[in-house]
């Protein structure tokens, strides 16, 4: 059976990035390089050597060309896949309208060099 697609955008594939989770007090819960699986003006899938917590808070830097885009978002849902392997989507939140521009390019690129992603 098909999974239901609930999606607003269409996700490109990527790669790696930084982030930092927080928890509800502000403190640094984890923080590394994770491997972004796929990307769209509204969310990631991010994988990461770590079970994550839904609706934690996630700071995230993709770097970009000249441009270093640091976005917030917070956890919506995780899988396990494997020893210390999850795949991790997050949902942005508040991104700016600098942010959106380079965000925007970014993932026009990934359409033009893989054009097989949805």
């Amino acid at each position: 059976m098909t999974p239901i697609e609930r999606r607003r955008h269409i996700r490109i594939d990527s790669f790696n990035l930084s982030y930092i989770s927080v928890d509800e007090k502000g403190s640094i819960v984890n923080q590394g390089i994770g491997r972004t699986l796929n990307v769209s003006e509204s969310g990631i899938l991010l994988e990461t050597n770590f079970q994550t917590c839904p609706e934690q808070d996630v700071s995230l830097t993709i770097a970009f060309e000249e441009n270093l885009v640091d976005l917030k978002g917070k956890f919506i849902h995780f899988q396990s896949r494997g020893s210390n392997s999850f795949q991790t989507g997050v949902e942005f939140q508040d991104v700016d309208d600098e942010a959106k521009a380079v965000l925007a390019r970014y993932i026009e690129m990934f359409k033009r060099t893989n054009p097989e992603a949805p």
